[in-house]
């Protein structure tokens, strides 16, 4: 089955945590490297370069079973109509090890016992080596990574997502002084012992280069990162119901004068069903506001969405849908859960991550509890007769960071488990990892596909254990065939205006004070909507926010575009 895994954090970091003042953190971002410093105590930068020499030589790899629909990756990701028959192995002689390993994660879901003998399956089919997982409250798992990694006690290594490296100010020295260099045992020909890290490329291994002296990258870059998943295409869906908008009579939106309207006829305050769940990263497309670091060129300047018109009816926008009741009360607190609600009925839209498509109809057709249950996703929204617009993902959504303490060997053999566990969908191995052990975690369906059974849905579903090790070498779209025929169909139709962060392929130190400038900010945004302050203020924030960190940021943005463009 198809997870797009960056979208639970996405969802529970909201837009305004991360800072509309442009640090370079949002899921699906990478911080890269590879090039000289661009600035100094003033902001800096480092451009990708995936001309680098330390870099592992790209090999293909070959996926065991042909897709059915083929597509054009990382955008138009291929898909299986017809579930593979026989599962293939991708590792069909894992190279074996000993070693027992403790890595920490992020939890969102259920979580076995450290002893359950599926961890004891899972290492005699890797060759011996036993992963042990520090699972860990999500919500307080960026804040308390920084402390863990500057005290060195974070186990043999640490997941972190790519937004999360923002929490600390100091993030590329900490790379440098506290994780291993995998240089050594990457650079070169490594398809041999590694074929799917090899399979990853150049863009991804490039993500996971830091620089010791920025000035003088060529002779002190290092990979300090085995890349996560490779992101590509629509960044995110907004979802709705599609049974409860076809039983009242609505039709599916594709403007937000008829999404408002909408909303307004599927609302009843008194029953308990709001037709808006979460709004803050999905809606800002549909007022072609820009991605990822916010800045973008426009008409020959650079700008910051904070400060364009379009940033100032986004506000109004949101204010006003809570303004009206048409969101859910419990959206922007701890106990909004955007599927269970959408599941039980009490909100009709919702923005997530793909796996929603996908993850939660089967969930549903699992218990039995509603045959009619049936979940879409909108496409393109337009304002006032703008032109369409979706987000787009790219780069590397995270890395594996591996300890500094560890000895050559032992990283060998958690390379061993990273390729390993790089297995694409369809494969014995991808099995495994996201539905557990047959029989007991999954059963087959008519068409040979895995399904969770009771015991899966409560124990099973994958929260960051062995999907932390590594991103997959391709992403395949996966699952019953008409859902991977709609997502497929769906990706095709987007691409047209599919838009990407411009400064994808640089890693952006802001200047100094120019974080908090962004964080008063968005405060101070938040308060608008909420209806705690008038919208007429946003004027005075932007000119604040300008003078307090805003315009040094927009220099070094300046110079990085001015290099971009080989100027």
């Amino acid at each position: 089955m198809e997870k797009n895994l960056t979208a639970p954090m996405v969802r529970r970091r909201t837009l305004f945590r991360t800072g509309l003042l442009g640090s370079v953190c949002a899921a699906g971002l990478p911080l890269l490297s590879g090039c000289g410093e661009i600035g100094g105590g003033e902001g800096s930068v480092q451009m990708r370069n995936s001309e680098l020499e330390i870099l592992p030589e790209f090999t293909e790899w070959t996926l065991p079973t042909e897709p059915d629909l083929v597509g054009e990756p990382p955008d138009h990701p291929s898909g299986y109509l017809t579930y593979p028959d026989p599962v293939e192995k991708a590792v069909p002689e894992p190279h074996g090890g000993e070693g027992t390993y403790s890595i920490y994660v992020p939890n969102w879901g259920p979580s076995m016992a450290k002893g359950d003998p599926y961890y004891t399956a899972m290492a005699e089919a890797m060759g011996g080596t036993r992963i042990e997982f520090v699972q860990n409250d999500p919500n307080a798992y960026t804040e308390a990574s920084v402390q863990w990694i500057k005290a060195q006690e974070f186990g043999d290594g640490i997941l972190l997502f790519s937004w999360m490296t923002s929490a600390d100010a100091n993030f590329d020295q900490t790379v440098i002084n506290r994780f291993a260099n995998l240089s050594e045992v990457l650079t070169g020909d490594v398809s041999e012992r590694w074929p799917l890290l090899a399979g990853r490329g150049e863009a991804a291994w490039s993500a996971s280069v830091w620089a010791e002296d920025p000035e003088n990258p060529e002779e002190t870059s290092g990979i300090y990162g085995i890349p996560w998943t490779s992101n590509g295409g629509p960044g995110n869906g907004f979802f709705y119901r599609a049974d409860l908008l076809e039983e009242a009579g609505l039709e599916v939106p594709a403007t937000v004068e008829e999404f408002l309207e909408v909303a307004r006829a599927w609302t009843d305050d008194p029953a308990g069903k709001w037709a808006i769940g979460g709004t803050d990263y999905m809606t800002t497309a549909w007022f072609r506001l820009t991605p990822g670091s916010g800045w973008s060129e426009q008409d020959g300047k650079i700008v910051h969405n904070n400060e364009r018109p379009e940033f100032k009816e986004w506000v109004a926008f949101q204010r006003q849908i809570r303004e009206e009741g048409l969101v859910h009360p419990d959206v922007g607190t701890p106990n909004f859960d955007g599927k269970a609600a959408q599941r039980a009925g009490e909100v009709l839209f919702d923005q997530d991550g793909w796996s929603r498509w996908t993850d939660v109809p089967a969930q549903v057709a699992a218990s039995g509890e509603n045959p009619d249950f049936a979940l879409d996703v909108l496409g393109p929204i337009t304002y006032k007769g703008g032109e369409p617009m979706y987000h787009g993902a790219g780069g590397v959504s995270g890395w594996l960071f591996l300890s500094n303490q560890l000895e050559k060997e032992q990283i060998e053999e958690l390379l061993d488990v990273a390729n390993w566990c790089a297995s694409p969908a369809g494969t014995v191995e991808q099995e495994m990892i996201v539905y557990g052990i047959e029989g007991e975690h999954f059963e087959r369906g008519d068409d040979g596909r895995p399904a969770f059974t009771e015991a899966g849905i409560a124990s099973k579903q994958d929260s960051f254990a062995f999907t932390a090790m590594s991103g997959v070498v391709q992403n395949l779209l996966e699952g019953p065939a008409e859902s991977v025929q709609r997502r497929f169909d769906f990706n095709a139709s987007v691409l047209p205006v599919l838009v990407k962060d411009e400064f994808e392929t640089a890693r952006i130190t802001p200047p100094g004070g120019a974080a908090q400038a962004g964080t008063i900010f968005d405060e101070k945004v938040n308060d608008i909507i909420n209806g705690r302050a008038d919208l007429s203020t946003l004027d005075d924030a932007v000119a604040t926010w300008k003078t307090d960190g805003g315009d040094a940021t927009r220099a070094v943005y300046e110079k990085v575009h001015s290099t971009l463009k080989g100027e």
